[in-house]
C-alpha cells in the first residue's frame, strides 16, 4: 500500500461526446492518411494492402476472427498531360476545394504526397469542416427514401 502513495491520485470521469463534426474531421483525416500511404507505395514501388478483421463463422459453428485485406482506390488519376488531378472525396461524395475548383494538379508522386500532406493538415486544423458537413449532408440524403 505505501507504493500507491507515491502517486497522486484524483477522481475524473472520462468524457465521450465527440461532436459530430470532430468525428468527420477525424474519419477524413484517416482516409487522407490512407492515401499517402498509398501514394507512398506506389512511388516506391511496392503494393499498399489494408486490412480489416471480420468475423466469420466455420463449418462447426464457432466464430473466429480473421484479417481481410480492404481494396483502397485512390483518390487520384492520370491526365492526358502526364500529370495527376487529385479530388478529395468524402465518402462517394467529391468536395470542392473552391468555388471553381474541384482537384489539384500535381506533377509527380512527390508532389501529390505533399498535397495530400497539406491536405491533411487542413482536416485536422478544421480548415475543411463546412465542406464535410456539406458532403455529409448530401450522402446522408441519398439514404434516405
Amino acid at each position: 500500500m505505501t507504493a500507491l502513495l507515491a502517486l497522486k491520485l484524483i477522481s475524473a470521469k472520462r468524457s465521450y461526446n465527440n461532436s459530430g463534426a470532430q468525428q468527420r474531421r477525424t474519419k477524413m483525416s484517416g482516409k487522407v492518411f490512407e492515401q499517402i500511404e498509398l501514394a507512398k507505395c506506389l512511388a516506391a514501388g511496392t503494393t499498399y494492402t489494408k486490412t480489416k478483421h471480420r468475423t466469420v463463422r466455420t463449418e462447426d459453428g464457432f466464430s473466429k476472427s480473421v484479417e481481410v485485406p480492404v481494396r483502397v482506390r485512390a483518390w487520384w488519376w492520370a491526365q492526358d498531360n502526364g500529370k495527376f488531378a487529385l479530388s478529395i472525396r468524402y465518402g462517394s461524395r467529391v468536395i470542392a476545394l473552391s468555388a471553381k475548383s474541384n482537384a489539384v494538379e500535381c506533377a509527380s508522386y512527390v508532389d501529390l504526397i505533399n498535397a495530400l500532406t497539406t491536405i491533411k493538415t487542413a482536416v485536422d486544423a478544421g480548415e475543411l469542416d463546412e465542406h464535410i458537413e456539406r458532403a455529409s449532408v448530401k450522402l446522408r440524403d441519398g439514404f434516405t427514401k
